[in-house]
């Protein structure tokens, strides 16, 4: 284990050593015995002999058949043996096929992260050496690798760090910002946003444990991550995706200080904007707030009615039996087949359905077969 990170800084010592020699008319390298030769005109792959060409093709042959150690040892849970392997393949960082040289960073950032995270000898030092190795090595990597860094704090329980962390990585930039970069980015804000949330939350129980000027000071400091993590975490929400997590917490934050107008906006357009990916989650959220505000009947029904065409498996489908007026046509819907006449015409069943503004037999047997011992505890 040692030797995997030993080979890892000595590999970086000798890469910018070998490009910061400039003196105009050689570059010194001691990967191959011939000298080298350098003329300010020529690309650096051009920079060497041709008759280096056969043996830049067996170290590339080597070096597969080192990746495919390392897999082979990585599937076994062999991580002694990954990480042996390991220091030798860092050499392919001086491949001379551009192609690899750019794919090289890649694959040791996933592997090399496989193997600390598992490694009975590895450590949170060790850790965050190769972590910010990596974020030196591709800038195009930085914010994902940046990420993946907080995550194992987090998992560590290194939560100071983690926010630190993402501070440093928030401020980050590099050239002309893409597209990638401002998903990246915005990713990067939420999780700090999610970590003022939590740091909200142990401030409001710290509030609610004191009294005085104590309590006001507790408060101001409260107020103070709220405003930072409601800034990012609102951000983050308005991009189409399945954000679970910042919603929740989000929602947390506006209801403490009585947004509720804010809060139905949110939920609503988190559960019902075309844009966002089919997400029963969202209108499990809807739902519960509607009733903790103590909506109509109706208003809930036509909540349940969506979640129901979602999941009709779903536990809250069960809410819909004190939602209804008539328990008889609620077991006559939850036990009685859909049938259709020889004239085609809808079955009595089924225009129980409509007017109960539920969906036919078929689509609700969890009614029938997973809750009816329940639905005849509660319909009886």
């Amino acid at each position: 284990m040692d030797s995997f990170v030993e080979q890892l800084k000595r590999g970086t010592e000798e890469e910018f050593t070998e490009e910061s020699v400039w003196d105009g008319s050689a570059v010194n390298t001691t990967s191959s015995s011939l000298p080298a030769i350098y003329l300010p005109l020529l690309p650096r792959n051009l920079r060497h002999p041709t008759t280096r060409g056969r043996k830049a093709t067996e170290f590339q042959e080597t070096k597969k058949a080192c990746l495919n150690y390392i897999q082979d040892a990585l599937l076994q849970h062999q991580w002694q043996r990954a990480a042996e392997f390991m220091t030798n393949y860092l050499e392919t960082l001086e491949n001379t096929s551009a192609e690899k040289r750019m794919a090289a960073p890649e694959v040791i950032w996933r592997i090399g992260t496989e193997i600390l995270c598992h490694h009975s000898k590895s450590s949170i030092e060790e850790f965050n050496y190769f972590a910010e190795q990596m974020k030196n090595l591709g800038v195009k990597r930085y914010l994902k690798v940046c990420l993946e860094h907080v995550f194992h704090l987090l998992c560590n329980g290194l939560i100071d760090e983690a926010y630190q962390n993402l501070s440093l990585a928030e401020g980050w930039r590099y050239g002309e910002q893409t597209t990638a970069q401002d998903k990246e980015l915005k990713l990067i804000q939420a999780y700090k946003g999610l970590l003022d949330y939590y740091n909200w939350t142990k401030k409001r129980t710290a509030m609610l444990e004191l009294d005085g000027n104590f309590a006001d000071s507790v408060e101001q400091e409260m107020h103070s991550f709220f405003r930072q993590a409601a800034v990012n975490l609102r951000e983050i929400i308005k991009i189409p995706g399945v954000w679970d997590p910042f919603v929740k917490s989000y929602v947390d934050l506006l209801e403490f200080y009585e947004d509720y107008d804010e809060v139905r906006q949110v939920l609503s357009e988190y559960a019902y904007n075309s844009k966002f990916p089919p997400n029963p989650n969202a209108h499990v959220y809807y739902y519960q707030f509607l009733k903790r505000q103590g909506e109509s009947k109706k208003t809930l029904m036509s909540v349940l009615k969506i979640l129901h065409e979602i999941v009709p498996s779903h536990e809250l489908m069960l809410d819909i039996c004190q939602l209804q007026k008539s328990k008889l046509q609620i077991l006559q819907i939850c036990f009685t087949p859909r049938l259709h006449s020889q004239e085609g015409k809808i079955s009595d069943s089924e225009e129980i359905c409509e007017e109960t503004q539920l969906c036919p037999f078929e689509s609700i047997w969890c009614f029938g077969f997973l809750h009816a011992s329940l639905m005849f505890t509660r319909c009886l």
